[in-house]
């Protein structure tokens, strides 16, 4: 069956399914940007290893030139561990060093609510939101792309970029997320117990007593979201 969601699951960040969500998104990201792509080009899948608590393997596309495979553009998922744990966001920024030595494009999707933002850049004058793409290009990396989603609203369309000569690929990222919710079976193996809206409002009332408790503080919307989703998802004590 589909999500209950218009995008993103937030259920999907549970420690036992997120692995197998980020295994079967990017695959199924892969299927999805190859057909897009003239023949100079070709998408690869590589992972990288860590240990934060345990073992985590994480895996990422690249697109890279048929001729040379050299690295054109680098797309990566950023995962519950990357954004709460310090080896994770280690790995995660390690990465991303790696696709600016070789000059290559970046796109970075965050589809955690939990832990803290990944980004190099300010979010001044931005929208709120709870999920991000971020496209930075290897011919402008001072500047970056932003696509931007919540809970109630469906995954964005943006451009992948190439090399600066070539034509971006258009990709809708709700096409894929629906695609790899269904192949994955995840509405069979996800207890919706908590109505999805339920969920959201808990998060809600939960940041706003946050942001009570400290004096009603201007600026501070994001990490009191944060808070609360880590109160509530914390393992509650038998």
């Amino acid at each position: 069956m589909p999500s209950p969601f218009p995008g993103m699951d937030p259920y999907l960040e549970a420690a036992d399914l997120w692995p197998v969500f980020q295994h079967v998104f990017i695959a199924c990201l892969g299927e999805t940007l190859q057909p897009g792509l003239i023949d100079l080009y070709q998408t690869r899948v590589h992972e990288r290893h860590y240990n934060a608590q345990a073992e985590h393997r994480e895996e990422y596309i690249e697109i890279i030139r048929r001729s040379d495979e050299q690295l054109v553009t680098l797309l990566d998922v950023v995962s519950p561990s990357n954004k709460m744990t310090t080896a994770g966001r280690e790995a995660f920024l390690s990465t991303r060093q790696q696709a600016k030595v070789a000059r290559a494009s970046l796109v970075e999707v965050d589809f955690v609510l939990q832990g803290q933002p990944m980004l190099d850049y300010s979010r001044e004058g931005l929208p709120t939101w709870e999920y991000a793409v971020t496209v930075t290009r290897a011919s402008q990396p001072e500047r970056h792309e932003i696509y931007t989603a919540t809970l109630q609203k469906r995954l964005p369309r943006f451009r992948v970029p190439l090399a600066a000569w070539d034509r971006d690929i258009v990709l809708d990222l709700q096409t894929v997320f629906s695609r790899c919710y269904e192949r994955a079976n995840f509405g069979g193996l996800i207890n919706y117990r908590d109505a999805p809206v339920v969920l959201h409002d808990r998060i809600a009332i939960a940041a706003y007593n946050q942001w009570q408790q400290e004096g009603c503080p201007h600026g501070r919307d994001r990490d009191h979201w944060y808070m609360a989703v880590e109160q509530l998802t914390r393992p509650t004590k038998e």
